[in-house]
């Protein structure tokens, strides 16, 4: 089973996130920034599909997506942007920075249980 990398910056996210993941078997890794989201990427081979949230201090997700794409050993991984922004045209952004799929906040569980199941 692959895992799923969630990068946010709000360990609270992190928390309920991976304990909803876990509930339904998938395996979690997270990284508190998306420079160590970036390192972890590189060093774990077995990582399945990125949550990644778009709005981070230091490196964004827009940002952090342009490295992951622009890396040969990494760009095959699907990425979906998780946003609390859901203003008209923030899924075309996400999706033009190069994510696979897109999720606000508050998380629909199912909505986002299915993407993964499509992406993984």
């Amino acid at each position: 089973m692959k895992k799923i990398l969630i990068i946010d910056d709000d360990s609270n996210n992190i928390f309920a996130l991976s304990a909803v993941l876990k509930s339904k078997g998938y395996q979690c890794l997270s990284a508190i920034s998306a420079k160590e989201g970036l390192e972890m990427l590189s060093k774990d081979n077995n990582v399945g599909v990125v949550l990644m949230d778009m709005m981070m201090p230091e490196m964004d997700g827009y940002e952090a997506i342009g490295k992951i794409r622009g890396n040969e050993s990494l760009k095959s991984i699907p990425v979906i942007a998780v946003t609390a922004q859901a203003m008209v045209g923030d899924r075309d952004r996400c999706l033009e920075a190069g994510a696979n799929g897109y999720v606000s906040k508050p998380i629909n569980l199912d909505e986002l249980v299915d993407l993964l199941n499509r992406l993984i």
